[in-house]
C-alpha cells in the first residue's frame, strides 16, 4: 500500500508538470501529425492509404515519443530535483511507475487525438471493435513508455541525449510496434480470421516483461 500511495503521488506530480508545460504535449502531437501528413502526401496511390493507416499511426507515435521521453527528466535536472528524489523516502519502483504511467497517459492522449484525423485523411473507417482499438492503443503506448522511461533516465545527462535515446530505444520496441501495428490494421480493416487478439496478446506479453524488468533495474540506475 505504501508503494501504491507513492506511485499515485509521483503520477500526480508528473501529470501536474505536464499540465503546466502544455506546450510540450502539443509539440508532441504536431510532431506525430506531421509524420502522418508526410506519409499521406508522399503515397503515390490513394487506394493504399487505408491499408497503411495503422502502421503510420504507430510510426508517428514512435518518432514523437522520443521527444516526450527525452524531456521527461528535464525538469528534475534543471531544478536539481533528481537529487531530491534520491533523498526522498520514496521507493525507486514508485518513481519509475509514476513516470512511466504519466508518459503512457501523454502518448495515449496524443494517439486518441490523432485517430479521428487519421480516419479522415487516410479514408480508413474503423470496421473492428472500438474497445479493442482502445486496448491496442493503451498497450502499444505502454510498450513505448516503460523502456523509454528507463532509457530516458540513462541518457538524460549524456551529451546528445536526443540522439542517443532513439538509438537505444528503437531496436528494443520495434517487435512490439510491429505487433501493435498489425493489430491496429486488422481492427481498421476488419478481422474475419480473428487475428487481432493474438497480436494484442503478444504486445501484452512485451508490456509485462518490460514493465516488471524496467522497475527492477530503475533503482540501480538511478543511484548510479
Amino acid at each position: 500500500m505504501r508503494t501504491l500511495r507513492q506511485t499515485a503521488q509521483m503520477l500526480r506530480k508528473e501529470l501536474l508538470t505536464e499540465w503546466r508545460q502544455r506546450s510540450r504535449v502539443s509539440g508532441i502531437f504536431w510532431f506525430a501529425l506531421a509524420t502522418v501528413l508526410m506519409v499521406a502526401f508522399s503515397t503515390p496511390e490513394s487506394t493504399i492509404l487505408p491499408r497503411i493507416a495503422g502502421g503510420t499511426l504507430w510510426l508517428g507515435l514512435l518518432l514523437a515519443s522520443t521527444r516526450s521521453l527525452d524531456q521527461s527528466y528535464a525538469v528534475e535536472h534543471e531544478h536539481g530535483a533528481m537529487e531530491g528524489l534520491l533523498l526522498w523516502p520514496v521507493e525507486p519502483v514508485a518513481v519509475f511507475y509514476g513516470k512511466a504511467l504519466a508518459n503512457t497517459a501523454v502518448l495515449v492522449g496524443v494517439a486518441l487525438a490523432l485517430l479521428p484525423l487519421l480516419v479522415g485523411i487516410y479514408d480508413a473507417p474503423i470496421h473492428g471493435s472500438l474497445p479493442m482499438l482502445f486496448l491496442t492503443v493503451l498497450l502499444g503506448c505502454g510498450a513505448l513508455a516503460a523502456p523509454g522511461t528507463l532509457y530516458g533516465l540513462i541518457t538524460s545527462q549524456a551529451r546528445g541525449s536526443s540522439v542517443l535515446l532513439p538509438l537505444l530505444l528503437f531496436p528494443l520496441v520495434v517487435p512490439a510496434l510491429l505487433a501493435v501495428s498489425n493489430a491496429t490494421t486488422k481492427i481498421f480493416e476488419g478481422d474475419p480470421m480473428n487475428q487481432a487478439p493474438s497480436w494484442i496478446a503478444l504486445v501484452a506479453a512485451f508490456d509485462a516483461v518490460h514493465w516488471s524488468l524496467s522497475a527492477v533495474l530503475y533503482g540501480r540506475i538511478q543511484e548510479d
